[in-house]
């Protein structure tokens, strides 16, 4: 029996499913109510919008995953599956979306990883502090030198200390948002997997027709209760 090179790895937002987890609460609390306190048209019209808005709650905040094995990256979006052997990514690309690209040409967005502006910022204010921390380092252990020279070898080790636990911090690399450390993490997987024989083949896209139908259905049905008055 072989060991995986690589370790399955799941990629999901916390804040989408805790937003659906939410917003299906509602929903159902919502309609359930109307189903059981309405008259007339209102509890079929209540059916026919749980119909509709339950599947694409689920779509958009519970369902986008992405799954990185050892040979493919299987991307789950809100109404498509998209199975890809690393063989076949030309590359893993972040801007205001994050994406995939194929070398067909072809792009597919990662919709479980989203780009957070927020995150990106938040990491650029610990980047510039953990910076500032370093040069106040790097200072303080030169006047620490000078204090030594002048009487005292205990104030420049207080000092050193400082300097190099500022400058290990350094060297573990400039801090980045979570979701660009997942991207780096596939890039990784990327370069070490896709020449590998295993990890050849062709990309598929199957579409979710167990979400997209009931949602069709529901509008379908709605539609039809608004006309008929």
């Amino acid at each position: 029996m072989t060991t995986p090179l690589v370790k399955d790895r799941i990629y999901r937002s916390p804040q989408a499913l805790i937003g659906g987890v939410l917003l299906l609460v509602i929903v159902l609390w919502l309609g359930i109510d109307a189903l059981i306190r309405g008259h007339g048209r209102t509890p079929w019209l209540a059916l026919a919008a749980l119909i509709l808005i339950v599947p694409l709650v689920v779509a958009f905040t519970l369902r986008p995953a992405v799954f990185a094995g050892e040979d493919r990256l299987r991307v789950r979006n809100p109404f498509r599956v998209i199975t890809l052997p690393w063989g076949e990514i030309a590359s893993l690309r972040s801007g205001f979306s994050n994406e995939v690209v194929v070398k067909s040409g072809a792009k597919y967005q990662l919709w479980a990883i989203p780009v957070s502006l927020r995150g990106r910022k938040k990491a650029a204010r610990q980047q510039a502090k953990s910076e500032g921390d370093a040069r106040r380092g790097r200072t303080g252990s030169g006047a620490g030198g000078a204090g030594r020279g002048l009487g005292g070898f205990g104030g420049f080790g207080g000092f050193g200390g400082f300097g190099g636990q500022a400058a290990a911090e350094q060297a573990d690399g400039p801090t980045r948002a979570e979701t660009d450390k997942v991207m780096d993490d596939l890039r990784e997987m990327l370069e070490s997997r896709g020449p590998a024989e295993s990890a050849q083949g062709e990309v598929t896209v199957r579409w979710a027709y167990e979400v997209a139908a009931p949602a069709v259905a529901g509008a379908v049905l709605l539609a039809i209760l608004l006309v008929v008055g």
